[in-house]
């Protein structure tokens, strides 16, 4: 039978264990870590205690745990009706209203290379040669010009390109653009250097309208054109056609104003032409009021 123990006996029992323990542990020169199997007879020495103190690392009153509540939103899934991307749809410039992005390279300042987007370099050094200023200077032909509906005069700019092959050659002439084409609305312009022999002839900015995007990149080369037309003047190629004198004279002799109706929109008004042109569809010839 279990031997019934009272409670105070116990507790003498307990305290007299734990002096007897730690008077033990102090004479080991060794750990006191021992298993059962140590010793004969089963039994075990008691493990020591260490009485040093332990601590938990708290974290300082400054530190604020991150928290990375940023969730990464699922891939999206091709849709199976969903088309790939065009050539378009991968370029950078996705509308050409807001600009072309063609600034100009800029050269190093070390390069032997003029860079015309910045330079006057031959500018009213010397004249040109005298068979290329009898070329540039010579009086323009009245079947050269044409007239504009508003009445205006002016040279298509492809006999300005003659003219100038004519005086410097192939080659030998040249539009530099000095600045980034800016696009509005309902224009574009940009501004050329005319390079001829590998001087500086002249600076002036093109312009050109156009009534919708699909239309910038030929309304280009129309500015462009309009930019080589206004350099041409500072060589005198076709200057007769800022001359009072001979719009007057041209427009006696060569142009007429007739009334015409507009075939779609069944309106009339009056326009300008060669005399030796006939008017041409969306119009025809019309008597007023008729």
């Amino acid at each position: 039978m279990a031997t019934i123990i009272p409670r105070a006996a116990r507790s003498a029992l307990s305290e007299a264990s734990l002096v007897r323990t730690s008077k033990f542990s102090r004479t080991l020169p060794f750990p006191t870590t021992v298993s059962r199997n140590a010793r004969p007879g089963g039994q075990c020495l008691a493990r020591s205690f260490s009485t040093t103190s332990r601590h938990s690392a708290t974290p300082s009153p400054s530190y604020v745990r991150k928290t990375n509540d940023a969730t990464k939103p699922p891939p999206a899934k091709p849709s199976p009706t969903s088309k790939p991307p065009s050539i378009d749809d991968q370029s950078s410039i996705q509308d050409m209203t807001t600009g072309l992005a063609d600034e100009p390279l800029i050269l190093d300042e070390g390069s032997r290379q003029v860079d015309w987007t910045r330079s006057f370099h031959g500018l009213s050094a010397q004249p040109f040669a005298k068979e290329a200023a009898d070329i540039l200077l010579s009086p323009i032909p009245f079947d050269d010009v044409e007239v504009k509906p508003d009445g205006i005069i002016y040279l298509p700019e492809i006999k300005y390109r003659r003219i100038l092959n004519r005086a410097f050659g192939p080659g030998g002439w040249g539009l530099a653009p000095r600045g980034e084409t800016i696009v509005t609305p309902k224009s574009i312009t940009r501004e050329y250097a005319l390079v001829a022999h590998g001087r500086l002839v002249s600076v002036a900015r093109g312009e050109q309208d156009y009534f919708s995007p699909e239309g910038i990149p030929t309304a280009t080369e129309g500015c462009k054109s309009n930019a080589l037309m206004r350099c041409c003047k500072d060589l005198g190629v076709a200057s007769e056609l800022w001359d009072p004198r001979f719009i007057r004279q041209f427009m006696k002799e060569k142009a007429k104003q007739v009334w015409v109706e507009h075939v779609p929109s069944k309106k009339k008004k009056q326009i300008w032409l060669r005399k030796d042109d006939e008017v041409r569809y969306p119009f025809k010839e019309s008597k007023y009021g008729a």
